[in-house]
């Protein structure tokens, strides 16, 4: 598990994420702990290393 940072689409602010290094590829939707809007999470790793990382306003 690694913890990862980044901007929330909806209120910008500055989250974290627990991202589990041993599937490679990952798609869900996680909750924005400050404004509760649903995120869709592409992310991807090769060897344990994040490789690609989205976080997507679903409501658009």
């Amino acid at each position: 598990m690694i913890e990862h940072f980044f901007q929330c689409p909806y209120c910008w602010e500055e989250i974290s994420m627990l991202l589990d290094t041993s599937v490679t590829t990952q798609s869900y939707i996680e909750d924005c702990e400050i404004c509760c809007n649903p995120i869709q999470i592409h992310a991807s790793f090769s060897h344990t290393e994040l490789m690609s990382f989205e976080a997507i306003n679903i409501e658009q």
